[in-house]
């Protein structure tokens, strides 16, 4: 369930506040690269000091950290994880932001990628040429290796009209 930019309001200071303005839609559709990953930077080392902070309380209040720089240690850290809470989802809001920017870097560059490629295949030359008469003697002959013996033209089938006549000689018995 989403925290209300009241509920935002009532958590922050002025000047954090304004900055996790910037992270809400309207504005955040307005911020270049730059602007983005600084405001990421800026949240980032916000939501770490408030965990650091709400850490260190619990540490004090089971008696293994000291108490300076923290406030005191029984004050209830309920408004500090809420306050990391809103700098956690701004952080969120503001990386798809940035993902978003750098899937269209990745798009425009591999766009350019392919358009080179097709580039450089249109101008190749061709792998196989047009046919045309060549100068060469073509295929190398391989030799048979197999026995070859030469029969006489009249000795052609001999053998099969022998079993012919010997078949129609039962036949007729």
């Amino acid at each position: 369930m989403g925290v209300g930019i009241a509920s935002e309001r009532r958590l922050l200071s002025e000047d954090e506040l304004e900055r996790i303005k910037l992270s809400h839609y309207p504005d955040l559709g307005k911020l270049e690269q730059d602007d983005a990953i600084a405001l990421a930077k800026w949240l980032r080392e916000r939501r770490n000091r408030v965990r650091d902070i709400v850490r260190t309380r619990r540490r004090a209040r089971r008696g293994k950290a000291d108490t300076s720089g923290i406030g005191s240690a029984e004050a209830s850290e309920r408004g500090l994880s809420a306050k990391k809470q809103v700098f956690a989802r701004a952080i969120r809001r503001v990386n798809a932001k940035l993902e978003r920017f750098r899937v269209k870097r990745r798009r425009e560059q591999m766009r350019a990628n392919l358009g080179e490629a097709l580039r450089r295949r249109q101008t190749r030359p061709r792998q196989h040429p047009a046919t045309e008469e060549r100068h060469n003697e073509g295929m190398r002959p391989i030799a048979n290796e197999k026995r070859f013996t030469e029969l006489e033209p009249s000795q052609i089938g001999r053998v099969s009209q022998s079993v012919k006549a010997a078949q129609a000689k039962r036949d007729a018995d």
